[in-house]
């Protein structure tokens, strides 16, 4: 009988891992079709029967990726009952998809403009959509956060979150709760996130 553990990675699944990997190692440009067959033990131009090209593989990939990252943070956010607990789940969202996926981190943070320009756009829209999920959650968890800071603290936080494949000195549990503390700490603490009037002269 064919094996249909739905568990088991698809050979689009696997392809896509495998370019992932190099992508993060090597750079987008840096990285041919046969070093992708090669990863996962085919030649080159089979690769073309799963996808159309290099661009396509890069496209679907970080689609994906942000696609994952908006349903995962809206469902967390659904599920919570307060905002204090969205928030927490947000960050142990993020948290847990940069320890989880880094070659994925690394690769969308650095390739976003080796998309093709339809792709681009769309994974625009759902980046900006999951920022939204932040900034609104932000704005519901600490008292007199206005919309641009809470998106410019949004950012931030991303940033600390996904430097995680370049900080990684700890095992996964440990680095997690670093992670999940921090972000926290730099949300929450009283006065974070208001601006200060500056001094007069």
């Amino acid at each position: 009988m064919p094996d249909t553990d739905p568990a088991k990675p698809t050979r689009r699944e696997q392809i896509l891992t495998a370019a992932a990997e190099l992508f993060a190692r090597h750079g987008f440009h840096g990285v041919g079709i046969d070093d992708i067959g090669a990863a996962v033990g085919i030649s080159g131009p089979a690769l073309y029967r799963h996808f159309r090209s290099k661009d396509a593989m890069l496209g679907e990939m970080l689609t994906s990726i942000s696609e994952r990252l908006l349903d995962g943070g809206q469902r967390r956010v659904e599920a919570s009952t307060t905002p204090d607990d969205a928030l927490r789940a947000l960050v142990g969202w993020h948290v847990d998809f940069a320890l989880d996926d880094p070659a994925l981190i690394t690769v969308q943070i650095r390739n976003l403009a080796n998309l093709t320009d339809p792709d681009r756009r769309r994974v625009r829209a759902l980046q900006r959509r999951y920022v939204e999920v932040w900034v609104d959650t932000i704005q519901r968890t600490v008292e007199n956060a206005d919309e641009p800071t809470a998106r410019a603290a949004a950012h931030a936080v991303f940033g600390l979150i996904n430097s995680t494949p370049h900080s990684a000195h700890l095992d996964r549990a440990q680095m997690a709760a670093l992670l999940s503390r921090m972000a926290l700490a730099s949300l929450t603490t009283a006065g974070a996130l208001e601006e200060t009037p500056t001094a007069a002269r």
